[in-house]
């Protein structure tokens, strides 16, 4: 069983200001918040890294009587992503996801996001095949299948993407399975009724004239497709 989960990319954000970017998104609602640490090496953008993680940490802490309720989704876009796993655990992440492209033992690497205590979370890019992931999925807690090229925000959803969440929803029934790259109305009725029940949403929630009806759309729109396939948690 799933449940639905909407994580606002603080790319879209303003990097002057993003600790109070950050508590507006969970102010409006957001179940997550996600960090796109990129390296200038696996894709061609620098944005965050260890320093902005803990300072963010340091300004949206834990809390002990809320568990998960300020959750770190780190979406590692970087070459050796071996190298970073225990500087992003010592930041404050919950989450980190390699890309499967990066490395060349993911299993390995799985073990060792959570020897180091965070959630293990794979992405493919839209060149790569679905099929990469059938047999790492067991030892998961998220697949994210890219929607957009990795790299840069605002770009257009790839609907094409929807046979890989199809498929890894067919297989693995109670996994979540995020989506990232354009997702917004419009676009986020194709992803949920594909399968899937985590969102990452940038620009149409940070640009919306109002983000908690946005969050609350797009949690909605999940929501009832998982209802429809009775997984919802």
């Amino acid at each position: 069983m799933v449940k639905p989960i909407i994580a606002p990319s603080l790319l879209a954000g303003d990097f002057a200001k993003l600790g109070c970017d950050c508590h507006r998104m969970f102010d409006s609602g957001s179940d997550w918040v996600h960090l796109d640490v990129m390296d200038g090496h696996f894709v061609p953008n620098i944005t965050m890294g260890p320093p902005i993680i803990s300072a963010l940490r340091n300004a949206v802490p834990r809390k002990e009587e809320a568990p998960g309720k300020y959750f770190f989704d780190c979406h590692m876009m970087v070459s050796n992503p071996e190298q970073w796993v225990p500087e992003i655990a010592k930041a404050g992440g919950d989450q980190y996801t390699f890309h499967y492209e990066a490395t060349e033992k993911p299993l390995e690497l799985t073990k060792l996001i959570k020897a180091n205590g965070m959630k293990a979370a794979c992405a493919i890019k839209p060149g790569t095949s679905v099929d990469v992931l059938f047999d790492l999925a067991p030892h998961l807690d998220m697949a994210l299948v890219m929607t957009v090229e990795p790299g840069f925000g605002g770009q257009k959803f790839m609907a094409d993407m929807m046979p890989k969440v199809e498929e890894l929803r067919r297989r693995f029934p109670n996994m979540n399975i995020q989506v990232d790259g354009g997702l917004g109305k419009g676009t986020v009725e194709v992803a949920a009724e594909a399968g899937a029940n985590v969102i990452v949403a940038g620009t149409s929630v940070f640009k919306a004239a109002d983000p908690k009806e946005m969050i609350a759309y797009l949690r909605g729109e999940v929501q009832q497709n998982l209802v429809k396939r009775g997984i919802s948690e």
